[in-house]
């Protein structure tokens, strides 16, 4: 087993009517006055905002705000209007209730509420590092992201276009009762599906051996995440089916499916541009380029892919680059099975012109002055060549 550090600070509270635990949650980490974030207004006409808001109440706290609206990819002008709105209130308490783009929404404010004389953006853009924030605390509505345990949050900047991730600290609790998440409809739920998926994956593909007990963790959820849809997807009322992949996305992103490893994150670095600049789901783009990079890869070391071949998907005959390839092609069509895009046509973008994927190329890697990720680290000829691949 390789050297790690591991904390993961985040209380779970996990199981059906866990939401009613709110308040306690909230007092218990020092909050009083409580600013309320949410997406659509599902949330509302659901009536799990109003009953957040009963149940405040009755724990004797109130939401001061509560503001709607945060949308996928969330934008960093909507963050800018909740801090002014968090600082004029004197909130000490953030909660998030909704998903991945709410709880990262949720983390900006903190962040910014606590710096009020920082430029939020100049965290993400990676200018200043802010450390100093309020406690965030998350309702999950779908089981996505994994930001409601993990210690990092994705913004889009409307001007440039440019989608960043960042670290940040950690939701002090997440509840998540499974049973919030079985009225998502099919194409978020599947989305949310392969986010789950790749955060295991970009942590699986690594160059750093000997960690099989986290090797065995990552194939496991791996596993069964995707068991688990099939039966959801099936069924869309199958309260277990969904608990498993509710926790399963939460674990996927703490950080212990890559423990001994490196991050590699390298099909999000190719899918945040996608979405920052299209403004389509973060999870599609993921599986939009995902294969493309590891059949451009997976010659560093084959043996890795086929040994994923193996476990995932029970590929044995072939040789070693056979089996690695029939993995690719296999995790490809599990994709496809679920409904989701493995190019930019079936993304919804259509075919780009070169000069658009060499805009794309520069967005990754700042331009050509730096590369990123680490199993391959990736210049900006190579991001541009993973990019033509995936063109059609």
């Amino acid at each position: 087993m390789q050297s790690f550090e591991y904390f993961c600070p985040t209380e779970i509270v996990f199981g059906v009517g866990a939401e009613e635990r709110v308040a306690e949650k909230i007092r218990a980490h020092g909050g009083s006055r409580v600013m309320l974030l949410y997406g659509g207004g599902s949330a509302v006409k659901s009536g799990l905002v109003p009953k957040i808001e009963r149940t405040l109440l009755e724990g004797g706290l109130a939401a001061l705000k509560v503001i709607g609206g945060v949308k996928p990819n969330p934008r960093v002008n909507f963050a800018r209007r909740a801090i002014r709105e968090a600082v004029d209130a004197k909130i000490d308490f953030v909660l998030a209730v909704g998903g991945g783009s709410v709880i990262d929404t949720a983390k900006a404010v903190a962040l910014g509420a606590a710096n009020p004389t920082a430029e939020i953006w100049d965290h993400w853009s990676r200018k200043v590092t802010l450390t100093k924030s309020l406690p965030v605390g998350v309702v999950l509505t779908i089981a996505a992201a994994g930001s409601e345990t993990s210690d990092s949050a994705v913004l889009t900047d409307e001007e440039s276009g440019k989608k960043a991730g960042v670290t940040t600290p950690r939701p002090v609790f997440a509840i998540m009762n499974p049973e919030l998440a079985l009225t998502v409809p099919r194409y978020p739920l599947t989305c949310g599906i392969a986010d789950i998926i790749m955060h295991t994956l970009e942590r699986y593909f690594s160059k750093i051996d000997g960690n099989d007990f986290t090797d065995m963790v990552a194939e496991s959820l791996i596993r069964n995440v995707m068991a688990q849809s099939k039966v959801l997807l099936a069924d869309a009322t199958n309260l277990h089916a969904m608990s498993e992949i509710m926790w399963c996305g939460s674990v996927s992103h703490t950080g212990f499916t890559g423990l001994g490893r490196d991050r590699d994150f390298s099909a999000h670095k190719f899918g945040h541009e996608l979405s920052g600049r299209y403004d389509v789901a973060h999870g599609a783009s993921l599986t939009t380029m995902w294969a493309w990079w590891a059949r451009t890869v997976y010659v560093d070391k084959p043996e890795r892919f086929a040994n994923f071949a193996e476990k995932i998907f029970g590929i044995t005959d072939g040789t070693i680059d056979e089996r690695a390839n029939a993995g690719i092609d296999a995790m490809e069509n599990y994709f496809r099975e679920i409904g989701l895009p493995t190019n930019f046509t079936e993304l919804g973008i259509g075919v780009q012109t070169d000069d658009e994927l060499k805009f794309l190329a520069d967005m990754v890697t700042a331009g050509g002055t730096k590369k990123v990720a680490t199993f391959h680290p990736m210049d900006r000829d190579f991001v541009l060549d993973v990019y033509r691949k995936a063109n059609h």
